[in-house]
């Protein structure tokens, strides 16, 4: 049995109004959490989103023998507690990628940690080289065992200089932290840019971090003593890929659609991909007012690190093409494997050619009609949803807990409130994947 969502598509139709706030950013939550490790003292963390991944991590930090408290819905208290494990629970570090985070902050107080191969979103070769490349470099010792890593730095993490072969966040973020308690000065060079980590970066030195450069391709640290999170409560900024989801399905199917709480700054590139498709979009300090037009033109996305394109709304771009008229090209650059869910697209009725793993022709428009599908990862699930709104007929999408709940806070009741027909329920998953 599966969480599923039962879906009454519009068939076409704009029927979607009203406001709906964006939550706190995963990405930045799951980072803020993590760097909990790296104070002496009790930390509290507001605006946290009510999601499974942020769940599991907190799960984790308990079981390695942190202190955490639910204050009320969207902050949490964390103290590391003496006697912290710095050995990442495998069951649960393999539900989540997003646990290889916490390696940093624990290897730098502690001088050792070991963790499982983590898990996530299935979407292509996404190795560990660059950890422990990073950690070697930082004066550790890798050891390699069975899907297991140990990892030891004796006398502590040096500070090092070192160049990204690509643009990481996680790795970014990583050892941005670790080097908050190195001896010595950090260099990370071809550093991700995306504003969770300028975020992260704003967060630590509030509470006596030394970090410059962040939000820049050359990030640099010097090494510190604990960090003191008293008088510095922090609040997670607003979910760019959040808003950016919802600011596609109303591209589609909304009257007028309020998203508040968000930074349009963070999602300049979608709005002007969806600007360019024909789409009424209004900006404010904080909030996004879409209305979907009678037509759309076709538009090419290409994804890149920030400030291009984001990959997490490649997907949900995807759908929205498909009721473009012409021709359009995805090419996803960042991970390989991304563009498998359109297959399922495909069977509700979407024209898309596979050019190559990276590459996906998208004819439009095209009829969709309501399947029942099995929800891959995190962000193509959120497409299907998005795809379902449009279609005509009812729609049903399986493993809703496992994948949609990762990120998106309260998906159903979001969705109801803005005029979607939608029902949770439990189901054994049946797919359709014929047209």
């Amino acid at each position: 049995m599966s969480n599923s969502l039962v879906i009454k598509g519009f068939n076409g139709e704009r029927k979607l109004h009203g406001t709906v706030r964006t939550t706190g950013a995963k990405n930045a939550a799951l980072k803020a959490i993590a760097a909990t490790i790296l104070f002496r003292d009790t930390v509290t963390l507001t605006n946290i989103p009510e999601i499974n991944d942020v769940e599991r991590l907190f799960e984790l930090l308990k079981d390695m023998g942190a202190e955490v408290v639910h204050v009320k819905r969207g902050v949490y208290t964390v103290s590391i507690a003496k006697g912290f494990s710095t050995e990442l629970t495998p069951g649960i570090a393999r539900k989540m990628r997003a646990s290889v985070v916490a390696t940093g902050p624990v290897l730098a107080r502690f001088g050792k940690v070991s963790f499982p191969h983590p898990g996530g979103c299935v979407i292509g070769s996404r190795p560990l080289d660059l950890f422990v490349d990073g950690f070697e470099k930082m004066g550790a010792k890798v050891t390699m065992n069975d899907g297991s890593y140990s990892v030891e730095a004796k006398g502590g993490l040096k500070g090092a200089e070192f160049f990204l072969k690509n643009q990481s966040v996680t790795v970014t973020e990583t050892f941005m932290m670790a080097g908050v308690l190195a001896k010595g000065t950090t260099v990370i060079k071809n550093a991700a840019m995306e504003p969770e980590i300028e975020e992260l970066a704003k967060f630590l030195n509030t509470c006596g971090a030394k970090i410059s450069g962040a939000g820049t391709s050359t990030i640099t640290i010097k090494g510190g003593k604990l960090l003191s999170g008293k008088g510095h409560p922090h609040k997670t900024m607003p979910d760019r890929i959040d808003a950016g989801s919802f600011l596609v399905l109303g591209a589609l199917a909304a009257r007028e659609l309020h998203i508040t709480h968000c930074n349009p700054l963070h999602l300049e590139s979608p709005i002007a991909a969806l600007r360019s498709a024909g789409v009424s979009i209004e900006t404010k300090k904080s909030e996004i007012i879409v209305r979907a037009p009678s037509h759309l033109k076709a538009v090419d996305i290409k994804t890149h690190e920030y400030p291009g394109f984001p990959t997490d709304l490649q997907a949900p771009m995807t759908v929205f093409l498909t009721q473009a008229e012409g021709e359009s090209k995805v090419f996803e650059t960042i991970f390989e494997g991304r563009l498998n869910y359109t297959e399922s697209l495909a069977a509700m009725g979407a024209q898309i050619t596979m050019m190559d793993p990276h590459r996906v022709l998208v004819r439009g428009k095209s009829e969709l009609y309501g399947r029942k599908l099995q929800s891959p990862d995190l962000r193509a699930g959120l497409a299907f949803v998005i795809a379902a709104v449009v279609a005509k007929g009812e729609s049903v999408i399986h493993n809703v807990d496992t994948t949609i709940d990762r990120g998106y806070e309260d998906v159903d009741n979001r969705l109801r409130a803005i005029g979607v027909e939608v029902e949770r329920i439990s189901a054994i998953p049946e797919v359709i994947t014929h047209a």
